[in-house]
């Protein structure tokens, strides 16, 4: 059973500290006057893509995007993507480790949380120059590497999530007078489907795992995104199969185990009842 590739930060062009690693370069550099194309893969690390300029393609778990002219991208570790940058793109490209970056309260994390749960951004023109700011900043910070540099990133990566959840818009949906505690608890479940989907794919287990009856779960899934635990469970299940059908080589029925079915024909079922196409055509006809 082959892996999903797995990229790591360069280690040329990253600082080690107690807690993590980051980095942050210029996206002009990286290009070099050339075209990057990066086939399917996924990250153990966050990456913020800021494109002052942007031509190309980015696909983030099978949702395809256009580059333009102020894009911003936030990538979470695990998630699949692939990438297509011209060669005149320019802004930033910043990554760090989940150990790097520890929010300083409680507010601060839900703030990221909250943040990292949203892929995309289209950022106004006069709103822009705010987020590139603070980027600018960071790269100083991290080029020059003065006295409590790293201290510096990690109040101004705080204002950046700050500003970035000014300017972009729920992509779930989410109403604007949802409660801090439903927000969070949906969070928190949507961490839960990333890290067990191959293992609990029963509503009832990660109500448990939250500590809330199914009920209550249903209900804070439905106002946060309109759908059922099950639904979600179903979309985590199928999003996890695409992954691992178009980022390798596996045989359907290894792919299936891997997801927890036993059964390879109940597995082909479900996923054509969710896609419209069984694993095999959806990888013939998407790969």
């Amino acid at each position: 059973m082959k892996t999903i590739p797995i990229r790591r930060i360069t280690s040329s062009y990253t600082e080690l500290n107690t807690f993590g690693q980051f980095s942050i370069r210029k996206i002009a550099n990286v290009l070099n006057g050339k075209d990057i194309v990066h086939d399917l893969h996924k990250h153990d690390f966050f990456l913020i893509l800021l494109l002052e300029k942007g031509d190309g393609i980015h696909e983030i778990d099978f949702i395809k995007y256009q580059l333009h002219n102020h894009d911003i991208f936030i990538l979470r570790p695990g998630q699949v993507h692939m990438l297509t940058m011209k060669s005149k793109c320019t802004g930033y490209i910043m990554e760090f480790d989940p150990a790097f970056y520890q929010p300083s309260n409680k507010m601060s994390d839900q703030r990221f949380k909250k943040a990292i749960g949203r892929n995309y951004c289209k950022v106004a023109n006069n709103n822009f120059k705010n987020l590139e700011s603070t980027l600018s900043h960071i790269f100083n910070e991290f080029d020059k590497k003065q006295d409590n540099y790293i201290d510096a990133i990690t109040v101004y990566l705080d204002l950046f999530f700050i500003d970035y959840l000014r300017q972009s818009r729920n992509e779930k949906g989410n109403s604007k007078h949802e409660s801090t505690y439903t927000q969070e608890r949906f969070e928190e479940l949507h961490s839960l489907l990333e890290e067990n989907i191959c293992k609990k794919k029963n509503a009832s287990q990660y109500a448990d795992l939250l500590n809330l009856s199914l009920f209550q779960l249903n209900s804070i899934t439905k106002s946060s995104v309109g759908k059922s635990v099950s639904e979600l469970i179903n979309e985590q299940i199928i999003l996890e199969s695409k992954r691992y059908l178009l980022a390798t080589p596996n045989q359907i029925k290894d792919i299936a185990d891997h997801l927890g079915y036993e059964d390879v024909s109940y597995f082909i079922r479900f996923f054509k009842k969710q896609t419209g196409y069984t694993p095999d055509a959806f990888r013939q006809n998407f790969k």
